[in-house]
């Protein structure tokens, strides 16, 4: 299913950069690929986009959790009706899963993508933010049946 093949590719891409970031700076190093644009930034954020309730790693494992089980109880039936829920919910599936894995081993997420206007974030939160994104497109279009 694709749901599934999607959420696995993110997953890896994920883990494989986190992987490399851990084991190439320390927190706190940054790289500068684009001068003052785009750097590697090395975080271990706690709290969620922005910083958003730093420290309540327990929270956003629940929370993580139950997200899960709602995309894999809904995500077979839906994405046979509207595909493009099946790119949804793969984005949101391994999104979920790649922070979730980083928060149980280490309480808390690398982040190291960092564009200097903008917090740093992950491949995880990419594909969570262009889920809802796609997401929010579906519900703002969808066709009379709804989803």
């Amino acid at each position: 299913m694709a749901v599934y093949l999607i959420g696995l590719l993110v997953l890896f891409f994920d883990q494989l950069t986190k992987f490399w970031v851990q084991n190439s700076m320390l927190p706190r190093d940054s790289i500068p690929l684009i001068p003052g644009v785009f750097h590697l930034t090395y975080v271990q954020n706690t709290g969620a986009a922005f910083g958003f309730l730093r420290g309540k790693t327990l929270f956003f494992i629940v929370v993580a959790v139950l997200v899960l089980g709602f995309i894999i109880f809904l995500a077979p039936r839906l994405s046979r009706e509207k595909p493009l829920l099946g790119l949804v919910f793969g984005l949101l599936l391994g999104g979920a899963l790649g922070n979730l894995i980083d928060r149980i081993r280490f309480g808390y997420v690398i982040d190291f993508l960092d564009f200097r206007v903008w917090p740093v974030f992950n491949i995880a939160d990419m594909a969570i933010v262009v889920g809802v994104c796609f997401l929010i497109w579906e519900i703002w279009f969808r066709t009379p049946e709804g989803i």
